[in-house]
C-alpha cells in the first residue's frame, strides 16, 4: 500500500493552497482594519472532549502568514484531551493571527474529528478486530483524511486504484466472479487481491483461489458469523456495509478481521476549537 507521508513540504503546500482560497484576491479586509503592531497572547482551547490532530497544519497557517509568531503546542497529535484542554498558545500580531484564524482551525477541527470518531469505533471494538478507512475521501485531501485515521488508532485500507486488486460488486455485475479473481490471480505481480462477496453462495463459489481477502458486504451477523467461519482457514475477513457505533460490536463479535467504515472520513463531525483573547 502507499505510505502516507506528512513531510514539511507537504504540510506547507496543503496549507498554502488553503490560505490562497481563503486570501484570493484582496486578502482579509476585515482584519486590515486591526493596528499591525498590536502584539497579543492567544489560547488555543478544546471546546469539547477530542483526540487532537492537525497541530503542524495548524501551526504552519500562521507562520505562513507571520514567520514571527510564535505557535507553542502544549498537546500532541494523538493526544486525548477534556473540554477545555489548552491546546497551544500563540503570541504574535493580532492583524496576523486574525488572518490565519480560520484555515488553521478548520484543519484542526477537521483532523481532530476523523481522529475522534475512528477511536470511538477502536474503543467499542477492544482489539478484536481492525477498525478501517474507505477511499470514501474528500477529493486531494486524502492523505490528510487517512493520517486523521491513524490517530485515532485505525488501519489505512488502499490509499488508490494502483494499491491492490479490490473486486467489488459493480466489477462482479459488469463481468464474472470466478473469471475476475481468476485474471487477478494471473495478473498480480506482488498486489495483494480483495474480492467482495455479498453471500455466501458467491463465497463458496471462489472458496481455494488463491487471494488475500475476502470482503463480506451488507450481510446480516447470522450469515458473517458463518462466512467468516468457512472463510478463515484461506483468507483474511473483511466486513462493511451498515457499519455504525450501535452495530459495530456484534460485526466484531463475529471474528472478523477488520472493519472497513466510510462514514469515519466521509462524515465525522468537526471538533469544536477557539481562540481566546
Amino acid at each position: 500500500m502507499s505510505k502516507i507521508k506528512l513531510s514539511k513540504e507537504f504540510i506547507k503546500s496543503t496549507v498554502k493552497l488553503a490560505l490562497n482560497e481563503d486570501l484570493y484576491p484582496s486578502g482579509d479586509i476585515t482584519s486590515g482594519l486591526i493596528n499591525n503592531d498590536n502584539v497579543i497572547t492567544v489560547k488555543l482551547i478544546s471546546n469539547q472532549s477530542a483526540i487532537v490532530g492537525g497541530l503542524l497544519f495548524a501551526k504552519e497557517a500562521f507562520s505562513l502568514i507571520d514567520s514571527k509568531i510564535k505557535f507553542i503546542i502544549k498537546k500532541k497529535d494523538g493526544s486525548r484531551v477534556k473540554k477545555g484542554s489548552l491546546i497551544a498558545s500563540i503570541k504574535g500580531k493580532a492583524k496576523n493571527i486574525l488572518i490565519a484564524e480560520r484555515v488553521a482551525l478548520n484543519f484542526l477541527s477537521h483532523i481532530s474529528g476523523i481522529a475522534t470518531k475512528t477511536n470511538k469505533f477502536v474503543k467499542l471494538v477492544k482489539n478484536k478486530s481492525k477498525i478501517c478507512c474507505t477511499r470514501k475521501t474528500i477529493p486531494n485531501l486524502r492523505v490528510v483524511q487517512k493520517y486523521a485515521v491513524k490517530l485515532g488508532g485505525g488501519t489505512n485500507h488502499r490509499f488508490n486504484l494502483s494499491d491492490e486488486y479490490l473486486i467489488k460488486d459493480n466489477h462482479i455485475a459488469s463481468s464474472d466472479l470466478k473469471s475476475l479473481v481468476l485474471k487477478a490471480i494471473k495478473n498480480k505481480k506482488g498486489k495483494k487481491i480483495t474480492v467482495e462477496v455479498d453471500t455466501i453462495k458467491q463465497l463458496r463459489s471462489i472458496l481455494g483461489l488463491k487471494f488475500n481477502t475476502v470482503l463480506l458486504d451488507n450481510m446480516t451477523i447470522k450469515n458473517l458469523k458463518r462466512s467468516v467461519k468457512i472463510a478463515k482457514k484461506y483468507y483474511q475477513t473483511e466486513a462493511s456495509g451498515n457499519v455504525n457505533l450501535k452495530t459495530v460490536k456484534a460485526i466484531a463479535s463475529t471474528g472478523v478481521n477488520r472493519i472497513s467504515i466510510g462514514s469515519i472520513t466521509h462524515s465525522a463531525p468537526a471538533v469544536d476549537f477557539k481562540l481566546e483573547i
